[in-house]
């Protein structure tokens, strides 16, 4: 036997207290899947089912119906409900939802935001990550879970701008943005500069009344840009690409002075750390003041904690420079008459060396000279007039006489000795013995 309205499977017991009627056979569909004391009596024909009604008198809605009265009252009586949590089971699909489960030590409830709501979100959603939210408890039918439409969510004990702070700030670290390596030196005298901030600010008046008084040789331009406000960040990173183009530029100052968290929040845009990490030229990060740090000034090569310090890091003193070329002229004149002592001693050493070996030279060449001459005078045959003998020529006073048979009796002779001549006449000649 089948009971109406009741589905194959699903098992209702029914207990009638006894004296209420007679019992009638057990129900055999019901006999495997019921305890016994449970198991469903049909009762005689007088107290048989009517279709939607049981003999009580009630009545067997529809799952659809008892579903959609569900969600009516949870609906009207959870119209709004605020929680807090942790993210569990995070997912988000391609169509821009979010769906997660909110969970504490003792349950855990599911949620979605949808796409709208989701993109406003200013920092990222993780599993693990405490949040508070508002939204309203809804019943999703097909299924019968019930869950939450989060409309605002944030971080639970951290506001969403710090925490989209800190994991923007980590994603830039971790691709090196401001890494010290990549820091870049400032040029020492600048010719151009091209200041980022607002014309009509105090920042502007600060640097240029700084660079002025310290170094008139600059030539200061100013891209102006907004530096606060919706869109501040896409006009500040135009500005640093625009000083990028100009030509003779080489530095950037990006400035802008004091103010609280949110006025400074277009200094913490993503768009404006990377235009500063890709600049051409150095920049000069001169935002807020010394408590307050933000991303620009992470990815600046210089960081000034005021404007008036930037204009102090960007540009020397010229009287400082006038000061140092001063010393430095000091310092060269006296190195130059050092240089000048030690050169003239130097080559009056090296005169009184040369003076000592052209002597040395002309000593050793005279004495050379003299060998030379004493080994001449040896060998000549007038040195042997000196020992006593004399040299006897013909009457031409040129032929040397050798022998007797070079002259003949009654011929002039011509006799030289050591200290002059004698002119004399043969007599006779008589050859020597032997």
């Amino acid at each position: 036997m089948r009971m109406p309205g009741v589905k194959d499977g699903l098992a209702i017991a029914c207990s009638w207290a006894s004296g209420r009627g007679r019992l009638g056979k057990t129900l055999d569909s019901c006999r495997t899947s019921i305890p016994e004391s449970a198991r469903l009596i049909l009762m005689s024909s007088a107290y048989s089912f009517r279709p939607g009604s049981d003999p009580l008198g009630t009545w067997f809605e529809t799952v659809s119906s008892l579903t959609q009265r569900i969600k009516d009252t949870l609906e009207a009586d959870f119209a709004d409900v605020a929680l807090h949590g942790e993210i569990t089971n995070l997912a988000r699909p391609k169509s821009g939802h979010v769906y997660f489960s909110l969970r504490d030590q003792a349950a855990s409830i599911r949620a979605v935001m949808w796409k709208g709501d989701a993109h406003r979100l200013a920092f990222d959603l993780s599993d693990g990550l405490a949040v508070r939210v508002l939204g309203r408890l809804t019943l999703y039918a097909p299924r019968g879970d019930y869950q939450v439409v989060v409309r605002h969510l944030e971080p639970d004990g951290l506001g969403a701008l710090e925490l989209a702070f800190r994991q923007l700030h980590a994603r830039l670290a971790a691709e090196g943005l401001f890494d010290p390596g990549r820091k870049r030196p400032l040029p020492r005298y600048p010719r151009r500069i091209v200041i980022v901030t607002s014309p009509t600010g105090a920042a502007v008046r600060d640097l240029l009344q700084v660079t002025g008084r310290r170094w008139t040789a600059a030539e200061v331009l100013i891209a102006p840009a907004r530096v606060q406000g919706i869109g501040a960040g896409a006009e500040i990173a135009s500005a640093i690409a625009l000083a990028n183009r100009v030509k003779g530029a080489e530095l950037i100052i990006i400035a802008r002075g004091g103010g609280s968290a949110e006025d400074l929040r277009a200094f913490n845009e993503e768009i404006v750390a990377r235009a500063i990490a890709g600049s051409r030229l150095p920049v000069v990060s001169a935002v807020g003041h010394e408590i307050d740090v933000t991303l620009a000034d992470l990815a600046a090569d210089r960081r000034a904690l005021t404007p008036s310090e930037a204009g102090e890091l960007a540009v020397p003193d010229c009287r400082e420079v006038a000061m140092h070329l001063d010393r430095l002229a000091e310092r060269i004149h006296h190195i130059s008459q050092t240089r000048l002592r030690e050169a003239r001693a130097l080559l009056e050493q090296f005169a009184e060396r040369a003076q000592h070996g052209v002597q040395r030279n002309l000593d050793d060449r005279r004495h050379r000279l003299t060998r030379l001459a004493a080994s001449l005078d040896a060998l000549s045959p007038l040195a042997v007039l000196t020992r006593g003998y004399s040299l006897t020529f013909q009457a031409d006073g040129k032929t040397l006489v050798r022998s007797t048979r070079d002259v003949q009796p009654d011929d002039l002779i011509h006799t030289r000795l050591a200290s002059g001549h004698l002119i004399s006449r043969v007599v006779s000649t008589s050859p020597i013995p032997g």
